[in-house]
């Protein structure tokens, strides 16, 4: 079985689905009725065409960029040059947050930035990494680019009642 989901192939094994928390006056159900399908992060995430990325600059000051990204193989990847400073931030501290453009058909992906270089990442990997750029954007990304290791998702499309967390234990 994969994740807490029987129902949801898609979803990760190290994934647990739940609620987020937060004050009561928000309104979020406790029972779990109305929790989102991992499918409906994967499909933001594949068909969303900007995202906005958040990092920590050297100077502890947040930092936010708009960039491309694409799925494969069920993980999330973006890239910028090397000189970018969201890109810089990340080399001194891979700890991140990718949003959907939306402020209503919402997933945020928290996690760790890895980055994948010709030097240390699988030459096929890459491949598709540009097919997959080439096909949605039609433009190959080249390096650097990231894969994005969720720690916690966060999604919903009709808030209050379908608020849904991820979190994801080491593998």
């Amino acid at each position: 079985m994969t994740g807490d989901d029987p129902n949801d192939p898609s979803t990760p094994p190290n994934a647990h689905r739940d609620r987020p928390t937060t004050q009561s006056e928000y309104g979020i159900p406790e029972d779990e009725e109305g929790l989102l399908p991992w499918s409906h992060v994967l499909a933001r995430l594949r068909e969303d065409r900007t995202f906005w990325v958040a990092t920590t600059g050297p100077d502890s000051r947040p930092h936010t960029r708009p960039v491309w990204g694409v799925v494969v193989d069920g993980t999330f990847h973006c890239g910028g040059g090397e000189r970018t400073r969201w890109v810089r931030n990340v080399d001194a501290d891979p700890r991140l947050a990718v949003h959907c453009e939306s402020g209503e058909d919402v997933v945020i992906v928290e996690g760790l930035a890895e980055k994948l270089t010709p030097e240390i990442a699988d030459a096929e990997r890459l491949v598709s990494i540009d097919a997959a750029y080439a096909e949605k954007y039609g433009i190959e990304h080249g390096t650097p680019v990231f894969a994005i290791r969720p720690e916690t998702v966060l999604a919903w499309s009709d808030y209050p009642t379908d608020a849904t967390r991820w979190r994801f234990e080491d593998d």
